[in-house]
């Protein structure tokens, strides 16, 4: 990464917690990056070098409980979720509108926001993800498809493609070391949601959104993405071919044309 471009870290003291982010800077305009459940801002590398080049100003934070960010350990404090943390860190930063993308876990959060304060975004990516919608339709699928005991595995036997595990042991190496670092010990799960996300909940949102999905995905394949996608009331559609759940990780390029270009 060049100096132009290397993100500047700081702590926000927001309610209930004390934030760590990162920050690009310039005049160009903002996006802001939503990690997924296996990972920290420094899983955004590839996406922070290649959005700050094309002339955005790219943020990225630890989610509560993830990588440096330290929720208020006092029983009395806030808890807050995932939009509450987001909408407290752009009005810290003085941010009118911007654009948002989340992958994974990072998406669920992505929908909630967009449905909670859409006049805020120029746009939405949500790539790699369930949306942790509540509907049956989507429960069903995600049964069926469920493999038995993967969880108790390694999470990179279930988020990496096996093209990236087999071609790329370096990258697969250092995907492992940021997620075993990414949980802080004993912290407790932040919820993800400000109200469950649903079919008819996402069919609010007026954004212009961008849903990306990648074909070796064991979580949330193509054809599960579409049945949410297609409540969204203005969205385009992309896949990318030969990647799994970790994609914008395993296929940068693919992936941070696919957002450029949108």
């Amino acid at each position: 990464m060049t100096a132009e471009h290397a993100p500047s870290g700081a702590y926000a003291e927001l309610p209930g917690v004390r934030l760590w982010f990162t920050d690009t800077g310039g005049d160009g305009p903002p996006i802001v990056l939503l990690h997924p459940n296996t990972g920290t801002v420094e899983i955004w590398q590839p996406q922070i070098i290649d959005f700050a080049h094309a002339g955005y100003r790219v943020i990225a934070f630890d989610r509560r409980g993830f990588g440096k960010s330290m929720a208020d350990p006092a029983p009395a404090a806030r808890p807050g979720g995932i939009a509450e943390d987001l909408h407290a860190l752009v009005d810290h930063l003085g941010l009118d509108k911007f654009h948002l993308l989340g992958v994974a876990g990072g998406g669920f959060g992505a929908l909630d926001y967009a449905a909670w304060h859409p006049e805020r975004l120029l746009s939405l990516v949500v790539g790699a993800s369930t949306g942790a919608i509540e509907d049956a339709e989507i429960a069903e699928f995600i049964a069926r498809i469920a493999i038995p005991e993967i969880r108790k595995q390694s999470a990179h036997y279930r988020e990496i493609g096996p093209s990236y595990r087999g071609a790329n042991p370096e990258g697969t190496r250092r995907w492992i070391e940021i997620d075993e670092h990414s949980r802080q010990s004993g912290a407790p799960f932040q919820p993800s949601l400000r109200t469950p996300n649903t079919l008819a909940k996402i069919a609010t949102i007026p954004t212009p959104a961008l849903v990306i999905a990648a074909d070796a995905d064991l979580l949330a394949p193509p054809a599960l993405m579409r049945i949410w996608a297609a409540h969204l009331r203005h969205h385009e559609w992309a896949v990318i071919h030969d990647a799994g759940h970790a994609m914008a990780w395993e296929q940068p390029g693919a992936f941070n044309d696919k957002v450029l270009d949108f």
